[in-house]
């Protein structure tokens, strides 16, 4: 079966690949959702749960910054000035796992008041949950579109061929 970039790139230099763009990136967001749905029940900006919601948005955040600096640089721009591209379906694979790091950047942001500062804290609550929200269907999409077989959407859909990924990761 043929694979997008991305799936190609999570197997990859196991364990490594997977831990450094699937396992970080969702272990981290994953906390910042469930520490999220704290502070909106609550509505506490104070205490520990609070912290760690503050800390983990700012670490996935930053982590982001250099996840998607890396990619663009070393796949997105070689695949695409080679035209290596697999079907629409790698574009939206790739395209939606860069894309799910900038509401997290976004937080990263507000977290360091770069954005935001004259907000009232109920914008920023709403707004915060709003990033999170995005990063989980851009999250998904990327996953989902990334599981499947690109040649799908080609015109020699169901012939096996082999596409090597030339580009190191």
């Amino acid at each position: 079966m043929n694979m997008t970039h991305y799936m190609e790139l999570l197997a990859t230099n196991q364990p490594w690949n997977l831990l450094i763009f699937m396992g970080v990136p969702v272990v981290l967001a994953e906390t910042l959702a469930i520490s999220e749905l704290y502070v909106l029940f609550t509505r506490s900006r104070s205490g520990w749960v609070h912290a760690l919601n503050r800390a983990v948005g700012l670490t996935v955040g930053v982590y982001f910054v250099g996840v998607i600096g890396y990619l663009l640089t070393t796949a997105v721009v070689p695949i695409t000035q080679a035209g290596e591209w697999r079907t629409v379906i790698d574009v939206i694979a790739v395209g939606s796992y860069l894309v799910s790091g900038l509401p997290l950047i976004y937080i990263a942001a507000q977290e360091l008041g770069l954005v935001n500062r004259g907000a009232d804290e109920q914008y920023k609550l709403k707004l915060h949950a709003s990033c999170v929200a995005l990063f989980l269907v851009f999250g998904h999409i990327a996953m989902i579109a990334g599981m499947l077989d690109p040649s799908l959407l080609s015109a020699a859909a169901g012939t096996e061929h082999a596409m090597p990924m030339t580009h190191s990761h």
